[in-house]
């Protein structure tokens, strides 16, 4: 009778092993569909932001010739360096500074940028 007990015992010990991995296969799966679907979602907005980027860069450029203004890849990429240092706080003598230029210069070339704010920081930095 024991003997009969451990058999039962063992067969129902190997059949629930055998569910368990069955559905832990299963559940492995449907894991592994989750993953690759937040994976297609994630290259569909890259793909979006890359176009989006480069309508941004065909709208600039086409506003670049549109104004008449020839610039070099050089020259944009100083600009825009400024600019950027401009409107994180820096003030323009000490962009003048950063790129070698004279401080008149770094005005001029930031002129068309510039708000009428910040012309009043720009006379606040000078009194000081």
């Amino acid at each position: 009778m024991m003997e009969w007990t451990l058999a039962i015992l063992l067969g129902v010990a190997v059949l629930l092993l055998i569910i368990s991995v069955l559905k832990t296969r299963q559940s492995s799966k449907e894991e592994h569909r989750e993953i690759d679907m937040v994976h297609i979602s994630m290259m569909n907005e890259l793909t979006q932001l890359k176009d989006q980027i480069r309508n941004i860069e065909l709208d600039a450029e086409i506003t670049l010739r549109e104004a008449g203004l020839q610039i070099t890849l050089k020259e944009r990429l100083a600009l825009r360096e400024m600019l950027d240092l401009y409107k994180r706080g820096y003030s323009i003598e000490s962009i003048a500074a950063e790129k070698k230029l004279a401080i008149n210069e770094a005005e001029q070339l930031l002129s068309p940028y510039l708000t009428s704010k910040d012309d009043e920081r720009r006379t606040v930095d000078h009194e000081s």
